[in-house]
């Protein structure tokens, strides 16, 4: 849930003193982009971010920092990896703690009396033990070279880092099932997102003077009727996709629907939100159509199927299968059935 931003001075609790050998850390530096995990020191002291941002000052919302300890304290480990121990139900864990839980690695985003790492990312973050481990994005099945092949004249703005880094919210995506089902789902959200920007072209919706809010939500629009036009890979649209989007991510998108133009790791965020949680005028999420084999043309409807699917609309759709063919033979998967809707 987005919090809004208020002066909060860090306290002694359990996390307090910290020991500057015990930490993988290093100095805040003010305009520096932080990712979830990020470990910094700030006028004596140690701070682990919750949410990804772009330099916030540590003592200015608990939301995006909270003071962390580095040397073990605590039921579950410190805030390097290497202090990491299996996480155990109904153990006491405190923030910053990290643990090992089914072969992944997750970081305490607040106190909590040994919740399941997965129920809710309120208590845990999937945590990137530097650069691989079970954050996500460190194994992608797409390497870099290959996204510069897929996307050749892409906007600078689309960048692999911006990807990688999203993916470490969303550690189901691309590493779920055999490695067939891994590569297929990656070429099939890149597929989508080339289709929807113009081969990672467009950041903006061309035509901006669409009315895209639902005036009968109680958070209404804020930024105007014309504000919540398409943007990023999966060009986000309408006000309740910015809102539940932004509550799920911890940033306030209703308000600021622009940072999804502005920063690279939240653009890609958006849409892997939208990828692994959203039906859309589908029947299941794009993710669950990949791992449980219902095809790529599942992805056509979850994404636009009101407007493509039966018959709608085929030669879109015929432009998103030829994409995903293209990019699996990229990153050599074949490309499985049920490829249209």
């Amino acid at each position: 849930m987005a919090a809004s931003l208020a002066v909060i001075a860090p306290t002694a609790s359990s996390q307090a003193e910290v020991s500057a050998q015990a930490c993988t850390s290093t100095d805040w530096v003010q305009g520096q982009w932080y990712t979830t995990g990020s470990i910094v020191r700030f006028e004596g002291r140690y701070y682990v971010a919750e949410h990804d941002n772009p330099g916030y000052s540590p003592t200015v919302s608990t939301w995006y920092w909270e003071p962390t300890s580095c040397d073990g304290g605590g039921g579950g480990g410190g805030g390097t990896c290497t202090s990491a121990t299996d996480w155990v139900a109904g153990r006491q864990y405190y923030t910053g703690n990290i643990v090992r839980y089914n072969g992944s690695h997750y970081i305490a985003e607040h106190d909590n009396p040994g919740y399941d790492p997965t129920v809710s990312t309120w208590f845990w973050e999937p945590h990137n033990c530097g650069g691989g481990g079970g954050g996500g994005g460190g194994d992608f099945v797409v390497s870099e070279a290959q996204f510069n092949q897929m996307f050749p004249g892409r906007n600078s703005f689309y960048t692999y880092q911006g990807l990688v880094d999203a993916m470490k919210k969303f550690p189901a995506f691309a590493k779920t099932g055999s490695d067939t089902v891994k590569k297929q789902e990656a070429a099939a959200f890149l597929a989508n997102a080339s289709h929807e920007t113009g081969g990672l072209v467009h950041i903006e919706e061309i035509n901006k003077n669409n009315d895209l809010c639902d005036e009968s939500k109680p958070y209404g629009c804020p930024r105007g009727t014309y504000a919540y036009y398409g943007r990023g890979p999966i060009q986000l649209s309408w006000n309740f996709n910015y809102y539940t989007a932004g509550n799920a991510l911890g940033l306030n998108l209703l308000e600021n629907p622009q940072w999804v133009a502005e920063n690279a790791s939240i653009s890609w965020q958006t849409a892997l939100w939208y990828w692994t949680t959203q039906n859309g005028p589908g029947s299941m999420t794009a993710h669950a159509a990949m791992v449980n084999s219902a095809g790529f043309g599942q992805t056509i409807r979850s994404i636009n199927g009101s407007l493509e699917c039966d018959g709608r609309n085929p030669a879109q759709v015929q432009s998103r299968v030829s994409k995903y063919q293209q990019i699996a033979g990229i990153i050599g998967v074949t490309p499985g059935g049920n490829l249209y809707c």
